[in-house]
């Protein structure tokens, strides 16, 4: 993995933390209202599983997930960047709102390099 600033490991832990977050409430919301949970599931678990490993490629905290978890987070995180980077496109020039899903993008593509490390 190439080297990042502490800034941008800060950042990009931050974003994905807030992206689980809100997967997670939207798992909660959906899970009560008894609807399909398939896709938020699979992908808080993707996004769960990309922020362990860049927590233990910048911390060296524990990462203990078997190929075909690290492959199929790998392939859900990839295929969230295409809808990510239309909204990145959308959003008004200088707002808060492009700078988060700009370092959303970062935190990503930074997450899929470190599962990619782990293949």
């Amino acid at each position: 993995m190439k080297p990042v600033s502490k800034e941008n490991q800060t950042l990009s832990t931050k974003s994905l933390q807030s992206t689980l977050n809100k997967l997670e409430n939207s798992y909660k919301s959906m899970t009560e209202s008894n609807s399909n949970t398939a896709l938020v599931e699979k992908r808080r678990d993707a996004v769960k599983i990309g922020l362990d490993c860049l927590q233990n490629a910048w911390q060296g905290t524990e990462f203990s997930y078997d190929q075909e978890a690290i492959l199929a987070a790998k392939q859900i995180l990839q295929g969230l960047l295409p809808s990510i980077q239309k909204q990145f496109e959308k959003a008004k020039e200088g707002s808060a709102q492009k700078t988060l899903i700009e370092r959303r993008i970062t935190a990503i593509e930074l997450a899929t390099e470190a599962l990619e490390d782990h293949i």
